[in-house]
């Protein structure tokens, strides 16, 4: 199977992490991932501290692997979060949307492994000089909030750019896209979008069969400048771009997608929720286990490897 420093790094088996999604990437799917091999990692959102601890608690409940949690910057919460990871000893946190600087001190001492989310070469050199121990560079291919750069473009940049381990993320859901990221000078991937038809993934049937129903222009960002974010089309997103064309302010917009993220995962509403998926979602054509997932992925990578050479002209 495929190991690369990324896996002694975590101390993980494959250079596997699922994406860190709000109201989608819970305890019962960042076990399955952890345990499967990968790193599975909770979303903490906007929650309550004390809700991502029950997270943090089920996690370890279910399975004895590293898994890592998700640090939103933008959530009201980021200070208990901290706290709460270094109470808990998480091994690892992944971070969007902000610069964890102000914290690494914190997070170092406590042995907890730091992986910023990353969508230009400009930040990622800034948070290699503070100390993190990986990036996740993510291009705009991804699903909820993203960048301006493709994955293409944007991993090979960042790896010429620092030392320190590149993960590869946006778009990515299968052997073809790991083998991609490696080739690009990435040491492992984030995927997102696939993970949200695991098995284990809680989020309800209809978002589920949303996505493998989508075809490849059924994306659509919506927002704006700053908070740009990738979404399957629906009502929710046309009222988006009336308003948009209306030239509606970022407070109406804002107050337009309040709570829709919740209203997708978890009460399973397909046309005025925010189903938030990456371009990937083409590529996701069943539910199945996170196990199987990963297995499928890295048995489809290793046979490209394997078979590179065929490809080639004398």
């Amino acid at each position: 199977m495929i190991r690369t420093v990324l896996c002694d790094l975590l101390g993980i088996e494959y250079p596997i992490l699922q994406g860190g999604m709000a109201w989608v990437a819970t305890g019962e799917l960042a076990a399955a991932v952890s345990e499967a091999g990968g790193l599975g990692i909770i979303g903490a959102g906007n929650a309550e501290p004390e809700k991502v601890r029950e997270e943090i608690r089920k996690v370890r409940s279910l399975t004895k692997r590293p898994f890592g949690v998700n640090i939103y910057y933008m959530s009201p919460h980021v200070e208990a979060l901290i706290d709460l990871v270094v109470e808990e000893k998480v091994p690892v946190i992944t971070t969007g949307a902000g610069n964890p600087g102000k914290h690494l001190p914190k997070l170092k001492e406590a042995g907890i492994k730091v992986i910023p989310v990353v969508a230009s070469v400009a930040l990622a050199k800034r948070l290699e000089r503070a100390g993190v121990d990986a990036l996740i560079a993510e291009g705009m291919e991804c699903g909820g909030h993203i960048g301006e750069i493709t994955t293409m473009a944007l991993v090979p940049q960042i790896v010429d750019a620092v030392k320190i381990p590149v993960i590869a993320a946006g778009g990515i859901a299968d052997g073809r896209g790991l083998v991609a990221a490696l080739a690009l000078g990435a040491c492992g991937v984030q995927i997102g979008t696939r993970f949200i038809c695991a098995a284990e993934c809680t989020v309800h049937q209809n978002y589920k069969e949303a996505i493998i129903k989508a075809r490849d222009r059924d994306t659509v960002v919506t927002g704006y400048p700053g908070h740009y974010v990738r979404v399957l089309k629906n009502k929710l997103t046309k009222k988006y771009e009336e308003l948009m064309k209306q030239g509606a302010s970022p407070e109406e917009l804002d107050r337009l997608g309040a709570n829709k993220l919740r209203a997708a995962a978890i009460e399973g509403d397909t046309e005025y929720g925010s189903l938030m998926a990456g371009q990937s979602s083409a590529l996701v054509k069943k539910v199945e286990p996170a196990r199987e997932i990963i297995q499928s992925i890295l048995r489809e990578a290793e046979d490209i490897i394997k078979n590179l050479g065929g490809l080639l002209c004398e």
